[in-house]
């Protein structure tokens, strides 16, 4: 025993601390930049050729991609089975298949990462300076911080964003150019060919050797402007001459904000599976040596940390451990009113505790919410087995045997009864060892956790536990009774008296018992299908996502100033630390008309109110904004999902056919919205885009010999934002961006200015052969598996169920006649709920015939088992009435949590018949007055264990610490099943013990053979 405290203690210490058990799916996500490139483009181009190829990798469950102007983001989902670093080089394998049909003039190849997009930053930093400009901040936390990172194992991904990456802007004045004969082809042509960085190659001389370099490359503005692009009538023209150049950003139409201050905000993203608390660590670790190596007027903080929440939730759970154990100990005083018969059951519990330390060690287990949980609960499981073994030595003590003795004929006695116990106890997680998916990977460990601690118990009481009775407990006549010790017996004396005074009455009416048994079970079966139904519960992290939506028409500049107004809102909150606020296309947001809020809740101690209430309250205070939406959802430990939507669920349409897909999806988010199941009902499609369409006539641009790649390219020089070239740095690489001068892209007027140059060299006004257009276009095209798809998602409203919500969608599909050329599916969480809810009967069967048959093996017989399984809908009653009542939904945790009501409520039914079976076979005593005694003399080690093991739970009901909502449900089961089955089978258990029995002897299929009773009066064995 010693040596498995040491090792228990050892593994502790070595035992990671994390959320939730590492489960992830591994997920990448290829991201590909194309600046200037419209959605459509983008899609056929770019995003179409490279789904070609992930296609065709094995273990691809999900392939979701969205098209963006100048992005293109692919997630790829694959199964749980399939390691994410063969994953990625398969990828990668696809990409470099991909280049031969990709555009040439991709500034870069595409690039993928190890990480759920889906995820929130596990850490977010904000960097700067009070003398520094933004975009020399944004160059070292690019060039130091990102680097240095993203080699931290564990890291999947680092995220500037906003990002304000320096560059070179040449902003050209195309009336001037025009003037001069000059196209922008021509000013890209001179950038290109006078600007570059390649090998010199080098002499070698006799003695010496020269590296040959020369000063080719242009590093800066000042360095670009008296650059000469042609000659005028013998005189340069200088690039200074036709426009201006700047040292600016690479992208202007992208920002990020920590409030109302312009910041440099750097995420940073886990990889699938890893760890992120030793993640965490591993980053805090690093930072100091980081901040050495930045510039002193630079500042590195913490914005946001996910972990706070985390190890307050691990705290949380490890305080309520202790006190559900302290609990437990004072029931076994208060039954036992002894020192050291307190002082033995106690030590078992600490012991298997400890012990099971070290086979979650053994199992690659982590410390989380669902195992510590496990622990919780079972600190009112592992007495039991000491708590039956001790009362039973003591009642031979009570009776006049020595110590020695009293253990020796306790433990013989009740040692089949320990093993029963703990075997059908294990029994009852089987099933959970053999679910699929996300959901049977993460109750695995809690199974295991349970299993481990149950077992281990079983070994202490069977062991430990007689020792020590034979060496601490003294004999009856020895001992000294106080007050205390006489009033408790006075009132076990009326309880018991009370108990049989029932008990007589029940078997005198026993069929009115039997219908009474018959009606838990069909209020058990009535309760299951009204009771709302969901996933998991939500968690409150102190941290919500929040994303606003404009107008699809709105610039860049007004949507700055819209979320501005959004944020400032948002700060007055008494609840709110913190919101860093995300605007412009990119790698975060789809579309200009989209932004992103990271809104950081107080500390829950410091908070008035939870993460709901709040969500409530920033709703109502922004609702009134015109022209922008904010949609919020909590940010949860366990994230299912592989995008991230708008709101919380998915409900994903799909279709070969763009018009009909639109049509529909449309017409089910308009019924979808008036439905009272749901809130925040809202779509991915934004097809209200404006678009100019430059209709070239493409006979007259024959006539005057201009090509379609010479229009083409001088739109992009304008107003694509090109990278025409790099300039290369020991450190980084920056960009050179040419455009027209930004008083030339304000409104459709600019293209009246624009100039393409002939095959011929002359300069041929762009409408003298194309017509301007304006038409609405998608500014982004979302494809699933390859076909363009549509997802709408919501959100469930207070007091609401994903059961009820899912049933409101079918519904509205049913009634609005949706196409069977429209598929459709639920992704993510509410895919998991699904099928998570089909197969909830199942397991729970599953569960009733593994213990039927370990019981059957046990007891050798098809009856008994019966006896004891019949306990069970008293225990489904009191879970689903309490659920009810306190309007929790039947959740994953519940449905573990009646789980294990399954494994506790047949310790009452396993401690009477194992008594009554030994009178029959032993003594020969009649079945009435067998399980009559065993109830009587059982009735207090059964008050004793269930008592324990409701006071294990019962701290989770009252726990209103970080992490209580995903552990609450679980002792609301375990609490209200035990109360009612507490009740009902101390006396509807004899009673259908005699039913069966006369059944059995009728028709004689009970087991073995009782002997004929000698005497109706005959005495149990003592």
């Amino acid at each position: 025993m010693v040596g498995m405290v040491l090792l228990g203690v050892l593994s502790y210490t070595l035992l990671p601390v994390s959320a939730l058990p590492a489960i992830d799916f591994p997920t990448l996500e290829v991201r590909t930049g194309y600046p200037g490139a419209a959605p459509e483009v983008m899609a056929a181009s770019v995003t179409t050729p490279l789904e070609r190829q992930f296609g065709q990798i094995s273990g691809l469950q999900t392939m979701t991609s969205v098209s963006s102007f100048g992005n293109s983001s692919i997630i790829l989902q694959f199964g749980l089975d399939r390691d994410i670093d063969a994953s990625s080089q398969d990828v990668q394998a696809a990409i470099n298949i991909s280049g031969g049909v990709l555009p040439r003039n991709l500034p870069s190849p595409p690039v993928f990462s190890k990480v759920n997009p889906a995820d929130p930053p596990i850490l977010t930093l904000v960097v700067s300076s009070e003398t520094l400009p933004l975009e020399q901040v944004n160059d070292l936390a690019d060039t130091i911080l990102a680097q240095k990172l993203s080699q931290v194992s564990g890291v999947g991904l680092v995220t500037i964003q906003g990002n304000q990456k320096p560059a070179v802007r040449i902003r050209l004045n195309p009336a001037a150019l025009a003037g001069l004969n000059l196209s922008l082809e021509d000013v890209r042509s001179a950038i290109v060919t006078s600007s570059v960085n390649t090998p010199k190659g080098s002499l070698d001389g006799k003695r010496q050797t020269f590296a040959l370099q020369t000063n080719d490359q242009i590093s800066s503005a000042a360095g670009f402007r008296p650059m000469i692009i042609a000659y005028r009538n013998g005189a340069p023209v200088r690039v200074s001459d036709v426009g201006d150049v700047i040292d600016n950003v690479e992208n202007n139409r992208q920002g990020a904000w920590v409030g109302a201050k312009p910041s440099v905000v750097v995420d940073i993203q886990r990889q699938p599976g890893a760890n992120i608390i030793a993640t965490a660590d591993r980053i805090k670790e690093l930072l100091p040596q980081l901040r050495t190596s930045l510039p002193p007027s630079v500042r590195v903080e913490i914005l946001n940390d996910r972990t706070e929440t985390i190890r307050a939730s691990v705290h949380d759970v490890q305080f309520t451990m202790l006190l559900a154990a302290g609990l437990v100990v004072l029931v076994i005083f208060l039954f036992l009113r002894k020192f050291w018969a307190t002082v033995i059951p106690a030590v078992a519990l600490p012991l298997a505790v400890v012990g099971t330390f070290g086979l979650m060690k053994l199992g690659g287990f982590s410390l989380n919410n669902l195992s510590l949980m496990a622990l919780t609960i079972s600190t009112g499981f592992v007495v039991d087995d000491a708590i039956v073994m001790i009362e039973n030595i003591v009642r031979f003590l009570e009776k006049g045997d020595s110590p020695m003795d009293a253990a020796l004929k306790g433990s013989k006695q009740i040692g089949f009864t320990v093993i029963s116990l703990s075997v059908s106890l294990i029994a009852v997680f089987i099933p959970l060892l053999f679910m699929t998916g996300i959901v049977g990977r993460l109750f695995r460990e809690f199974a295991l956790t349970l299993s481990a601690s149950v077992a281990v118990s079983a070994v202490v009481s069977l062991t430990l536990t007689p020792m020590m009775c034979a060496r601490m407990l003294r004999p009856e006549r020895e001992e000294t009774h106080g007050r205390l010790y006489r009033w408790t017996e006075h009132l076990f004396d009326a309880l018991l008296a009370a108990y049989e005074t029932g008990l007589r009455w029940v078997l005198r009416h026993q069929r009115f018992t039997l219908l009474v048994t018959a009606a838990t079970l069909v209020a058990t079966l009535y309760l299951y299908t009204i009771i709302p139904k969901g996933l998991l519960p939500q968690q409150d992290t102190g941290l919500i996502l929040g994303i606003t939506e404009a107008s699809p028409s709105i610039s860049y500049k007004a949507m700055v100033q819209q979320q501005a107004l959004v944020t400032e809102l948002l700060q007055r909150d008494p609840d709110v630390a913190s919101v860093a606020s995300l605007v412009g296309g990119g790698q975060v947001n789809p579309a200009t008309n989209t932004g992103r809020l990271y809104i950081a809740l107080k500390p829950r101690k410091q908070r008035q109110s939870d993460v709901d209430a709040v969500m409530q309250r920033l709703h109502t205070a922004t609702s009134g904004l015109p022209g922008i939406t904010l949609l919020m959802q909590a940010v949860q430990d366990l994230r299912l999902d592989s995008r991230i939507s708008r709101t919380q669920y998915q409900y994903t349409l799909q279709s070969i056919n763009d018009e009909e897909l639109d049509a529909w999806s449309g017409r089910l988010m308009q019924e979808l919205q008036k439905r009272n199941e749901l809130a925040g009902v809202t779509s991915d499609k934004q097809a209200g885009g404006l678009q100019l369409r430059v209709e070239v006539d493409r006979d007259k641009a024959q006539r005057l010999n201009v090509t379609t790649q010479a229009i083409d390219d001088t739109l992009y020089d304008a107003f694509g934002q090109r990278q025409v070239s790099v300039i290369f740095t020991q450190l980084n690489q920056y960009r050179v961006i040419l455009e027209v001068d930004p008083a030339f892209q304000k409104d459709t007027d600019a293209l009246q200015k624009v100039f393409v140059k002939s095959t011929t060299g002359s300069l041929v006004p762009l409408i003298a052969f194309a017509s301007l257009r304006t038409v609405n276009a998608p500014l982004s095209i979302q494809h699933q598996g390859q076909f363009p798809a549509v997802t709408l998602s919501f959100n469930t409203p207070p007091g609401g169920s994903l059961g009820r919500a899912i049933e409101a969608i079918e519904a509205v599909k049913r009634e609005i006649g949706l196409p069977e050329t429209i598929a459709t599916e639920f992704s993510g969480s509410a895919a998991e709920f699904q099928s998570s809810l089909s197969s909830t009967p199942l397991l729970l069967l599953a569960a009733i015939v593994v213990i039927y048959i370990v019981l059957g093996i046990l007891y050798e017989s098809y009856i008994h088992p019966i006896t004891i399984l019949s306990s069970l809908p008293s225990a489904g009653v009191g879970a689903l009435l309490a659920l009810y009542l306190t309007r929790m939904d039947l959740n994953l945790i519940g449905i573990i949590g009646i789980i294990l009501l399954i494994g506790i409520v047949k310790k009452n039914a396993i401690m009477m018949i194992d008594f009554a079976i030994e009178a029959e076979r032993d003594a020969g005593v009649p079945p009435e007055e067998s399980i009559y005694q065993a109830c009587v003399l059982r009735f207090r080690p059964i008050l004793m264990t269930t008592a324990a093991a409701l006071l294990g739970a019962l701290p989770l009901v009252f726990e209103s610490g970080a992490g209580a909502e995903l552990r609450r449900p679980l002792g609301v089961t375990i609490v209200g099943g035990l109360l009612v089955s507490q009740f009902l089978t101390l006396y509807t258990t004899p009673v259908i013990y005699l039913f069966l029995d006369r059944l059995s002897r009728r028709f004689g299929f009970g087991g073995k053979e009782t002997p004929e009773p000698e005497s109706l009066a005959h005495p149990l064995p003592q």
